[in-house]
């Protein structure tokens, strides 16, 4: 697994910016658009104007007998300028990407959707686009699982800082998982929190619930995952809490090298087992 995310990463890391790197942006969108073509996987671009032009969020579908609502995992694929975007957000893609060979074969009670999504650094203009789709279209999901910088990991003590206000204990070292969910969110919050423990005993996960749509405490509103909320879906975010643990988060030095894989991989077998969970039937 771990040869599988380094290549993944080899193939998404560089500067994806609309203004500053354009070519690799749409690079990567090609790119993951390739890897998610697989037998029983529809795979479509979700085309939605900003900036004054047309960006694309990628959306594969996995098959089913059945209809039912959906669930979402995501991740996006841009970075802010000058940055490689290892951690952010090459390691949330690295993760979808397995996450979807590992769950190919297995049967769906419920469809699961992959999403790519594109501009989340530009205020979340891709996901907002998607969830608002959705709304127009009067389509429920289960649930979404937004992957947001999944891959950095210390053993270091005091390598953790703690967002201010925050309601729950946060280690000082920063080997965990955080999955943030709002009030709407704390089925899925417990429930991807669960599975990843079962399916992963060495990967420490902690759990948080917020009030509302997250207002209180901003910090868990920066990613995806806060389009759904603001929409009243279901969703959660999975990260390693970026610059409250990577010194490199945001900047040139956000790279490969700086990364854990076997962190990286202990987060991928999680999330498979949360899907896979949480698809074992339709309700």
């Amino acid at each position: 697994m771990k040869d599988r995310l380094l290549a993944h990463l080899q193939a998404l890391v560089g500067t994806r910016h609309p203004h500053t790197s354009r070519n690799k942006l749409q690079q990567v969108e090609g790119y993951v658009s390739q890897q998610l073509r697989r037998p029983g996987v529809t795979v479509q671009l979700h085309p939605f104007r900003a900036l004054g032009e047309t960006y694309h969020n990628v959306v594969a579908t996995l098959a089913v007998h059945k209809p039912g609502t959906p669930l979402i995992v995501a991740a996006h694929f841009d970075t802010v300028a000058e940055s490689p975007g290892a951690d952010d957000n090459a390691s949330g893609l690295a993760v979808l990407l397995e996450v979807a060979r590992l769950i190919q074969t297995q049967a769906l009670a419920r469809p699961v959707r992959l999403i790519a999504f594109n501009l989340e650094e530009e205020n979340l203009l891709g996901s907002l686009a998607y969830v608002s789709d959705l709304g127009r279209k009067g389509e429920e999901i289960f649930g979404a699982i937004v992957l947001e910088c999944v891959g950095y990991a210390r053993s270091e003590p005091d390598s953790q800082q703690r967002p201010a206000r925050m309601p729950v204990e946060v280690p000082s070292v920063g080997d965990f998982l955080a999955v943030v969910g709002n009030e709407a969110s704390q089925g899925l919050v417990a429930a991807v929190t669960s599975s990843g423990s079962r399916a992963v005993p060495p990967l420490k996960i902690i759990p948080l619930v917020v009030p509302a749509r997250g207002e209180q405490l901003p910090d868990t509103r920066r990613s995806d995952h806060a389009a759904f909320w603001d929409h009243g879906h279901p969703a959660v975010m999975l990260t390693d809490t970026a610059n409250f643990r990577n010194p490199h988060y945001h900047r040139p030095t956000d790279t490969i090298e700086t990364l854990n894989l076997t962190f990286l991989g202990h987060v991928t077998l999680a999330v498979t087992a949360a899907v896979r969970n949480l698809t074992a039937q339709a309700t």
